[in-house]
């Protein structure tokens, strides 16, 4: 093949591309539409392929437009199409849209919400500025919404619900994996202080997988005020740069992604001062970037990941290997290992 023809081909694909940039929009506000209207949701109740037209006599949508929705849709792979008979199509639900189901065990409808809503959209149009030499540590979200991500969160109810319940689907999502694909990571710990805990979803699903496992749930004072109760679990309000609650191993997941080093190496030093010394360890469930793999799907998320806390967050950023051993060394641990899980993220294990 002669350097003009491949030249030609990437042109095309090029082009083909482009698009994908300039409607990039339609996938997240397609599914955000099929969330609101409760389609995974009736689909798989249905218990059937569905047709159209009891599908939109369903959810009381306009039959054609509704079609050109599921058409999309089909065509992403979020659902799928199944004869009914001879003249007729249903629509089936698959995984991934069962991943869009309200309420459902492994649901990401509520994450997509938040990250679709209008406080987290407005933040991209701010991106550039973040990005230029002269940009400050202002966050995009802070300037597109008056306030820090926290503080608004603090300062609207509504958002705060979405938030929430957006970090509870992640959560168990995340847990399950963790649970499933490195079981032995919580073997002898007999408590265990979920730092960053807030309304306690990831420390009740470990408590139950684990159950001679006793749990502190260790957040703001604010955020443990309104998080349920049980004997297994005890609530504990505070600050993590001041100090921690002492406990066999302490947990962080999705916590010091949202710090620069500097405030991440003091969270670990109080994480650190926590625990024995002996028989401590830090579990943290964090992303754990691979620059250098091309074409992998999970790579990629986590990149976007990284993009996204620099937007919404003040000092955030996911990490590499190399900058997780630089902030654990700084933190005084002497060794970690890094186990893979089915997710976006890994297990990484620190030890004093």
């Amino acid at each position: 093949m002669g350097d003009m023809e491949v030249t030609i081909k990437e042109e095309a694909r090029a082009e083909i591309k482009i698009w994908n940039y300039v409607l990039g929009y339609v996938k997240i506000t397609v599914v955000k539409c099929a969330i609101e209207l409760g389609i995974a949701d009736v689909i798989e109740n249905y218990g059937s392929p569905m047709p159209l037209s009891e599908l939109a006599t369903a959810l009381r949508c306009e039959p054609s437009r509704l079609h050109r929705i599921m058409r999309f849709m089909v065509h992403d792979r979020i659902f799928k199409q199944e004869p009914i008979n001879q003249h007729t199509i249903g629509f089936s639900s698959t995984p991934l849209s069962r991943l869009l189901i309200k309420g459902g065990e492994k649901s990401m409808a509520a994450f997509i919400l938040l990250m679709s809503g209008p406080a987290c959209l407005a933040t991209w149009h701010s991106l550039s500025a973040r990005v230029l030499e002269t940009g400050n540590n202002i966050s995009p979200f802070e300037v597109a919404n008056g306030k820090d991500l926290w503080s608004y969160a603090e300062a609207n109810p509504d958002f705060r619900e979405l938030f929430n319940n957006a970090m509870g689907c992640h959560a168990r999502l995340t847990v399950h994996a963790t649970i499933e694909g490195c079981p032995e990571v919580f073997d002898g710990v007999e408590s265990l202080v979920d730092v960053g805990g807030g309304n306690r979803t990831a420390l009740s699903l470990l408590v139950k997988a684990f159950p001679w496992i006793r749990g502190i749930n260790f957040d703001l004072p604010h955020v443990v005020a309104v998080a349920a109760t049980s004997d297994s679990i005890e609530n504990v309000g505070g600050d993590m740069f001041m100090s921690i609650p002492n406990a066999d191993a302490a947990f962080l997941m999705c916590v010091l992604h949202d710090w620069d080093d500097e405030e991440c190496i003091k969270i670990l030093k109080k994480c650190r001062e926590a625990i024995p010394e002996d028989k401590g360890k830090v579990v943290i469930v964090e992303a754990v970037l691979e620059e250098d793999k091309e074409d992998d799907e999970i790579g990629a998320v986590g990149l976007m990941l990284d993009t996204a806390l620099m937007a919404i967050t003040n000092k955030g950023k996911e990490r590499t290997l190399k900058e997780w051993s630089y902030v654990l060394r700084q933190s005084g641990f002497t060794r970690f290992n890094v186990k893979p899980i089915r997710a976006v993220r890994s297990v990484i294990e620190a030890y004093p």
